[in-house]
């Protein structure tokens, strides 16, 4: 893009890069908050996590005192070294996490739960890729993993059952390692769900362990979990009006192999597999949506049956549409003019435009093509999956284009032979991205001989005249040559502008 010399206009187009930023952040905003809301339901699970971590060591503990065998002294002390160690890493990536915040502004305004700058990518970038923090963190999950599989024997089973690893690169990934892709480019809000998850992973794969330590404990799966808490695991917090919304709801810190559970979500029974069950409602409207769980757990020894509820929200937004132009920020006349449209949520074969003051013709893929004839002001309306926005543009000529001798030459000094070299004058378009060709229509051409009279002619079209270029071929050093009137049509003319003149002294 160009910029414009005149202040006017140079404020003009910052108004508009300001504004489009502005749409930019009214669509992205809700998006972003809803990271924090995924951040917010890790850190609830692993607080659930922890709850059944402290009942299980509680409960080996009891049991070791009461059975006071070597075996037995052995894993309680593992036991407590396991959650010695996910406290460790907990506390690592908590550090971590109030680093981010601090480097991305601290607390924010509206809620000082969430950094300022949320949206930065370069902070993270550097923060995790640049500076080697991300291979750090990698190191520290191994090492972590690696202790508490020590204390499980390094038991396949238990092994299997431990979240905290890091994970192969996909396949075909440009990616340079594990830190280069869970970070490089990730907008900070990205970043501290990645960190949960770590952090839940960890109090996880210590449930693990402290699962094996307990069957060591009684020789047998003797301990069973008395406290209990239902867990949403949503695929997203934030919706777009008409999609679904959809959940796994699973009994915290409960295996896989738990068989006497009952599910309901909404007042409605739901179908159990592996200890979940998938709830699904419609989004007719938009605004928070609450639903309320409840989950029976019946003692398979003493068949009493124990109802745990709670209620949980997300949210539901209304599709927005964008537009945004590939070159610059007027329309202009007489060339192709493309633009790109979205609209969140909406597949880009939805997306329609209609125009006025000028025409706009579909290319696919979200692609469109702007033709303008008159300037002034056009109009273009954008709609798609039911929203529909309307956004205006100014329409210009193409911008004068500049003269040149030889389309090189602005003036000045010239060489007797280079001078004799050239051939005409041509009209262009500098800084200008669009396909466009501008062509001189004539001029006017006055040769001063040194300590002579001036010799005037007129040319018509681009190259010299026959007896134009007799004048220029006389040129020797001290002469000099004006190039006056010197007229072009762009794209879109209706008639010839005037493009000033140009000056050469012969050396």
């Amino acid at each position: 893009m160009s910029i414009p010399k005149e202040p006017r206009q140079l404020m003009i187009n910052l108004m508009y890069l300001v504004l489009t930023a502005l749409l930019a952040l009214n669509v992205s905003a809700e998006v972003m908050n809803a990271f924090f809301s995924l951040d917010k339901g890790l850190k609830g699970s692993m607080d659930i996590v922890e709850k059944s971590n402290v009942k299980i060591t509680e409960n080996i503990a009891r049991v070791a005192a009461a059975y006071d065998k070597p075996e037995n002294v052995k894993y309680k002390n593992n036991s407590d070294q396991a959650q010695r160690i996910s406290k460790e890493f907990v506390d690592y990536i908590e550090g971590i996490r109030s680093q981010l915040f601090d480097l991305a502004g601290g607390p924010g305004k509206k809620d000082p739960t969430i950094p300022k700058d949320i949206k930065n990518k370069d902070i993270t970038t550097n923060m995790f890729v640049k500076q080697g923090l991300g291979n750090e963190i990698e190191a520290k999950v191994r090492e972590t993993r690696e202790k508490l599989l020590e204390l499980a024997d390094k038991d396949p089973a238990t092994a299997a059952q431990m979240p905290l690893d890091i994970e192969p690169l996909p396949a075909g990934s440009d990616k340079k390692n594990w830190a280069d892709f869970k970070f490089r480019q990730m907008p900070v809000a990205a970043c501290f769900p990645i960190l949960a998850k770590l952090q839940s992973d960890a109090k996880s794969s210590s449930a693990a362990v402290l699962n094996y330590c307990a069957q060591k404990v009684s020789g047998e799966t003797e301990i069973r979990m008395d406290s209990y808490e239902p867990v949403v695991s949503a695929r997203k917090s934030y919706l777009i009006s008409g999609e679904s919304y959809e959940a796994d709801i699973f009994l915290g810190a409960y295996s896989s192999t738990a068989d006497n559970i009952r599910i309901s979500a909404g007042g409605s029974g739901l179908p159990v597999k592996d200890g979940k069950a998938r709830y699904t409602a419609s989004t007719s409207s938009v605004g928070t949506k609450k639903f309320s769980v409840k989950i029976d757990v019946i003692n398979p020894l003493t068949k009493e049956v124990k109802p745990y509820t709670k209620e949980f929200e997300y949210e539901v937004g209304q599709r927005s549409v964008a537009i945004q132009l590939d070159k610059m920020n007027v329309f202009y006349i007489g060339v192709d003019n493309p633009i790109s449209v979205s609209a969140a949520g909406v597949s880009s074969n939805e997306v329609k435009v209609s125009a006025s003051g000028v025409t706009a013709t579909s290319n696919g893929g979200g692609k469109f093509t702007v033709r303008a004839t008159t300037p002034g002001e056009a109009t273009l309306t954008v709609s798609g999956g039911g929203a529909s926005s309307t956004f205006k543009f100014r329409v210009k000529r193409i911008p004068d284009p500049s003269p040149m001798l030889g389309a090189r030459h602005k003036g000045g000094s010239m060489g007797n032979g280079e001078f004799k070299a050239q051939s005409g004058i041509a009209a262009v378009l500098e800084n200008f991205d669009f396909e466009a060709r501008c062509d001189v229509t004539g001029y006017e051409i006055t040769y001063l001989p040194k300590r002579q009279d001036p010799v005037v002619r007129q040319n018509s079209g681009v190259r010299f005249s026959s007896d134009v270029q007799e004048m220029v071929n006389k040129a020797k050093p001290g002469d000099a040559y004006f190039f006056d009137n010197i007229k072009c049509k762009c794209p879109g003319d209706a008639a010839a502008r005037n493009l000033g003149g140009l000056a050469f002294k012969i050396k």
